[in-house]
């Protein structure tokens, strides 16, 4: 099956006003055609919407996504009567496709899809679909992209048009002879054999999606490069693989350019580059400036390096690098994004014990008072366990089926949850310094975890590993030291310093400081620990799943390791407020069905699900499309639902789950009550801004 045919085109058409409409409507056109469900594609779709916006200079758009929804890969394409405008900056869309592809997709697929996006970047291109007279016209242009009926013979003649075939399906590496997909021309291969004369820029291309602006922002930098007389080589880091940059051309670079919104894979390989760094949609914009920019920095012995600190640029112009603000940001996320398989792990399973051999298996044996089902325990035994699930364990089944699961449930879940610490100062490190930082930031974490300084500790540990780290691997070594500065010199040197200052400085300052936030939160009652629910239900719908929501949720499960009562408070105002958002969505889509439109009812029926199942995300469709009415509305049912579960005194064993870990909520009741009454005040807010303040009634697909 192809992936564009004549019923997937719609030539001169009114979509709507809003992008969101317009991705609607091309999901129920590729829902029409058998391949996809219209709802979760639309979801999906307005989803990597969110992330950044697709609309690029030219007039043309590229919603896209990978979707469990889209049963076979597929192109829609539109061309707009009323040009919508997608977030470019030199205007309205009148070109869009919507890219679907399958969420398991072939290769091929993936590689037809970028084959697409790397035309797309061609003037003559675009100008052929606007003056195309007919579907069937449409499918001939595109087939003659993802197709060319001279590849081969192409291909053939030297070796250059391989190269960009390569290139554009996505496999990696992008040499300068793969600035287009017909890379065979004369310019390219010209520019091919020239490279030897010319200096020689690397860069790394990526996007969340890793189908479309990958390889546009490649291909933009590509062909600015041939212009300016640079060779470029790109390695772009998409859904089709990854085909390093061979070492020889690295080292023979002279500097490199990130645009990513990702981060970049083995950044390290580039140590000691001077590096421009953007998101990758500079990439496509501004590519000549990027350019620039990179060999200005290649001639200021100031400029900021790969895994080096930053300095004065002169030659570098605005966005030319990273502040330290977002990198710091970027470090702290890239943390709590590894961390949170270890919560997950670890809680569920503790929460898990909890439900097959009851709460008492965590705690610590009192000997002179065993239970039934530990009676055959010796006083040795019951002396050198820490835990009843410790005891259940040595016993083995003798202890009965339920205590000894439990106990080994317990037993696998805890060591999961001891790496919590350790995996947020170690990818901290990792994200700052690169591979040379994992090692002393999980130590730092670790120690941080023997002093009892908790999160604050690994939040510490993690920066000063990933600092020092950084700024030893900016220095110049002679070369002989240099092979055993990332694998030796940095991780024993950083690891020292860490622990050193762990011990002898910051660990009891850090200890007293966790030890006086708990203690502090164990000791709020009444008005303040309610003022405590309301900021954390806030915080939860502020983004839906942004670094705010994120960093509630950070202080909830690094807190849930004292299973103290404060603690599983805090973890049940955190999951309720965060279960409001979808569940909220879904209550409005159903009972004012005419303030929404069809896919939005649509994605309210997913958003049930969603919702009950803790996952706030399923909100994103709607805050998306329209921000200024759904986030404030969300926000207030959250506060409502944060201070409800304070004051009802709910607590949560489990870090996830939603309702399906209602086994391990304390007072289950008041975290349905609390969660219900969140979910009508979001539904009436949001229906209340919709109606009073420009709602608009549903349109059909």
């Amino acid at each position: 099956m192809s992936l564009i045919n004549e019923h997937l085109v719609r030539l001169d058409a009114d979509l709507g006003s809003q992008k969101q409409d317009v991705i609607a409507s091309l999901a129920q056109v590729v829902a029409d055609a058998g391949r996809a469900d219209a709802a979760g594609l639309t979801a999906d779709a307005m989803d990597r919407e969110g992330k950044a916006a697709t609309g690029l200079p030219g007039g043309f758009a590229i919603p896209h996504c990978r979707s469990a929804a889209v049963s076979e890969a597929s192109l829609a394409f539109a061309r707009l009567s009323n040009p919508v405008d997608f977030g470019a900056k030199d205007g309205p869309a009148d070109l869009v496709f919507l890219i679907a592809a399958a969420a398991d997709g072939d290769a091929d697929h993936l590689k037809l899809l970028t084959k697409l996006a790397r035309a797309l970047v061609k003037k003559d291109f675009l100008a052929s679909l606007r003056a195309a007279q007919s579907p069937a016209d449409v499918v001939a242009l595109v087939d003659g992209v993802l197709n060319p009926p001279d590849a081969a013979a192409s291909g053939a003649a030297g070796g250059v048009a391989a190269a960009g075939a390569a290139g554009a399906a996505g496999t990696g590496a992008t040499a300068v002879s793969a600035a287009t997909p017909d890379a065979a021309t004369p310019d390219a291969a010209t520019a091919g054999e020239a490279g030897a004369d010319r200096p020689v820029i690397v860069a790394v291309t990526a996007c969340p999606t890793g189908i479309a602006h990958t390889y546009m922002a490649a291909d933009s930098l590509v062909a600015a490069g041939q212009e300016a007389g640079v060779d470029v080589q790109v390695e772009t880091q998409g859904s089709g693989g990854v085909t390093p940059l061979p070492a020889s051309v690295i080292s023979g670079a002279v500097a490199a350019i990130f645009a990513t919104d990702v981060g970049v894979k083995e950044k390290e390989r580039f140590a000691g580059l001077p590096v421009i760094e953007s998101g990758v949609k500079r990439g496509i914009n501004e590519p000549a400036k990027m350019i620039e920019e990179a060999l200005a920095a290649s001639k200021n012995p100031n400029a900021r390096r790969v895994s080096g600190v930053a300095g004065a640029s002169d030659g570098a112009g605005e966005g030319a690098q990273l502040g330290w603000g977002k990198r710091i940001q970027q470090a702290l996320m890239t943390g709590v994004s590894y961390m949170i398989p270890f919560v997950a792990a670890g809680g569920l399973l503790i929460a898990l014990s909890f439900l097959v051999g009851g709460y008492g298996i965590a705690l610590t044996p009192d000997c002179a008072n065993l239970p039934a089902w530990a009676a055959g325990a010796t006083a040795e035994q019951c002396a050198s366990a820490g835990s009843y699930a410790a005891l259940a364990y040595d016993l083995g089944p003798a202890a009965g089926l339920g205590p000894w699961l439990g106990g080994i449930l317990n037993l696998v879940g805890s060591a999961a949850f001891g790496f919590l610490v350790p995996a947020l100062s170690g990818y901290i490190a990792y994200a700052l310094g690169g591979r040379p930082g994992i090692a002393p930031g999980f130590v730092g974490g670790a120690i941080s975890v023997t002093l009892g300084a908790g999160f604050i500790g690994g939040l510490v540990t993690g920066l000063i590993a990933g600092l020092l780290a950084m700024w030893l691997a900016s220095l110049k070594p002679p070369r002989w030291l240099a092979g055993l500065m990332p694998v030796v010199i940095i991780p024993l040197t950083v690891t020292l310093i860490v622990g050193g200052l762990m011990y002898l400085l910051l660990g009891a300052p850090l200890a007293a400081i966790t030890n006086g936030l708990y203690a502090f939160l164990g000791g709020m009652t009444g008005g303040s620990v309610i003022l405590l629910g309301i900021i954390l239900g806030l915080m939860m719908c502020f983004d839906l799943g942004g670094p705010v929501n994120k960093a509630a949720y950070l202080f909830a499960t690094a807190g849930l390791s004292a299973q103290t009562e404060a603690s599983f408070q805090i973890m049940a105002a955190v999951m309720a407020a965060g279960m409001v958002p979808p569940l909220a969505m879904a209550l409005a889509t159903t009972v004012r069905k005419r303030l929404f439109t069809d896919p939005e009812i649509e994605n309210g029926r997913t958003a049930w699900l969603l919702g009950a199942s803790f996952i706030s995300e399923g909100a994103i469709p709607f805050g998306a499309a329209d921000p200024l009415r759904v986030i404030p509305s969300m926000m207030l049912g959250g506060a409502v639902t944060g201070a409800l579960t304070m004051a009802l005194g709910v607590g949560s064993r489990a870090p996830h789950g939603g309702i399906f870990v209602l086994f391990a909520i304390d007072n289950p009741i008041g975290f349905i009550i609390a969660i219900l009454a969140g979910m009508i005040v979001g539904a009436v807010a949001v229906i209340a801004a919709k109606q009073f303040f420009g709602g608009k009634k549903a349109v059909a697909a």
